[in-house]
């Protein structure tokens, strides 16, 4: 492994893992403990079509995934803001139309687009240089705005209710909340692709929530458990030549059912505890 990193792909590829490890354990976090997942998921694969315009007019992908991403993220938390309860229908269409939207775009474009098999499964292994500098700057943003409004969010995320009374806007940092999932998942599909985003974005959160008892520390903790996995799965795909996305996400996956296992020995513990 060592002697990987004196190549480009392997510097650019470790790097890439450490900015979107960052952002799923900051953005995922929130996504985790607003119950929100759904719409995330929806974001993300409404993003498909941001990525066929891009093909279909030639600039950049991951520019227009995250002006599809974002414009569909308006018109989502516009939808469940209003009636929750009701949101899920409405976001299940937005999801299928962008994806309907990329894939139509992507058969108008001339020519067969070998890339386009990156965004929908991830290559973190082919990142180039110019994508690490958008995510950095991408990242730099959406941490920043985090850092501003933590007290906002925090209220927000755990007594919404009491967060009106004293005066926070709720409905203003929903949206805003919106926008930067919506960023954070055009981070997201280079590493894993649309398919498996939801998985990255919410794996480390939910593990991390499980060990912590604040929000600041669970975006901690996300983020060093979303760095463990990216760097294992990196080194796996690299060695044995697999998919990087997919082994990003499987190495994610067994730590999420090791944190299950623990959960339950420690349950059964405590009741055996009890009980003595």
């Amino acid at each position: 492994m060592w002697e990987a990193l004196h190549l480009e792909f392997m510097r650019n590829a470790l790097l890439a893992g450490a900015l979107v490890s960052m952002i799923c354990g900051i953005i995922g976090t929130l996504v985790v403990v607003n119950r929100i997942v759904f719409i995330s998921g929806g974001i993300a694969h409404a993003a498909f079509g941001g990525i066929g315009l891009a093909f279909y007019t030639k600039i950049p992908p991951l520019a227009g995934a995250a002006l599809f991403s974002i414009l569909f993220a308006m018109i989502m938390a516009f939808t469940s803001f209003k009636r929750r309860e009701r949101s899920d229908t409405i976001i299940g269409v937005l999801w299928a139309v962008g994806m309907a939207v990329g894939i139509l775009l992507t058969d108008l474009t001339p020519g067969y687009n070998a890339d386009l098999m990156g965004y929908l499964f991830g290559s973190i292994l082919s990142v180039p240089l110019v994508d690490i500098v958008f995510m950095l700057c991408l990242g730099i943003l959406v941490l920043s705005v985090v850092l501003v409004f933590y007290k906002e969010f925090l209220a927000m995320s755990y007594d919404e209710e009491f967060s009106f009374v004293v005066g926070v806007p709720v409905k203003a940092l929903y949206f805003l909340l919106m926008g930067l999932i919506s960023l954070s998942v055009v981070l997201i599909i280079r590493v894993v692709g649309l398919v498996l985003v939801i998985a990255l974005l919410t794996i480390p959160p939910y593990i991390a929530e499980r060990y912590t008892k604040s929000l600041g520390r669970m975006m901690l903790l996300a983020t060093i458990l979303g760095m463990l996995f990216t760097l294992a799965g990196i080194w796996l795909s690299y060695t044995f030549d697999l998919t990087s996305g997919a082994t990003i996400i499987l190495v994610a996956g067994v730590g999420f059912f090791i944190s299950l296992v623990i959960d339950s020995v420690k349950g059964r513990k405590k009741r055996v505890v009890k009980h003595a």
